[in-house]
């Protein structure tokens, strides 16, 4: 090939790549309701959206609210989700459970705190549309010491856990605590 061409054709590859390049899509969902997040969220993952991070806290102009960042999944899957939030960790880890019996994962959590001055810890969990094989069963490890947090993350790491998410939440019984959702395979029957 002669120097000329090569030169060109390199010219040519470098600035079309660019448009070749696929640009990404996101999508914001903020609400201070964890019914209005839950129907947002499963709205935009039959619209190919998937779940990429979440964060609780008051914003400028909403207050409190949780907001959800999701981004357009290249592959064109269709995601199902569910919120599961409670004021109870055994509550909460029973709903994560039964999500995970039926193929959902756990992809993140926060606190949901509503105008009223309640709060509930929320796990969000995903499922997409081509199905995962894995099972999960989930443990929640849950102090108001985080002196303890390390022996008790150590105790479920040799169950086989492994820790997925932490927040900081308050829960009716255990006030102020870290909660660490933790899971591990499920074993087959």
């Amino acid at each position: 090939m002669n120097r000329s061409v090569f030169v060109v054709a390199a010219f040519v590859i470098a600035i079309a790549a660019p448009a070749f390049a696929q640009t990404r899509t996101y999508k914001v969902l903020a609400t201070n309701k964890t019914s209005t997040m839950q129907k947002e969220m499963q709205e935009a993952g039959q619209l190919g959206f998937r779940f990429v991070a979440v964060m609780g806290g008051a914003t400028a102009g909403g207050g409190k609210e949780v907001v959800v960042l999701m981004e357009k999944d290249p592959a064109n899957q269709t995601f199902d989700y569910r919120l599961l939030a409670a004021t109870r960790t055994s509550t909460l880890q029973k709903e994560m459970q039964e999500a995970g019996d039926s193929g959902f994962g756990v992809v993140g959590q926060t606190v949901f705190e509503s105008m009223f001055g309640g709060a509930e810890t929320a796990a969000i969990v995903e499922r997409g549309s081509a199905g995962s094989k894995v099972r999960y069963e989930y443990r929640l490890v849950a102090t108001a010491r985080t002196s303890t947090l390390e022996r008790e993350l150590q105790e479920a790491a040799a169950d086989g856990f492994i820790a997925v998410d932490l927040t900081v939440g308050k829960t009716a019984l255990g006030g102020n605590e870290v909660v660490v959702i933790t899971r591990r395979a499920k074993q087959s029957p």
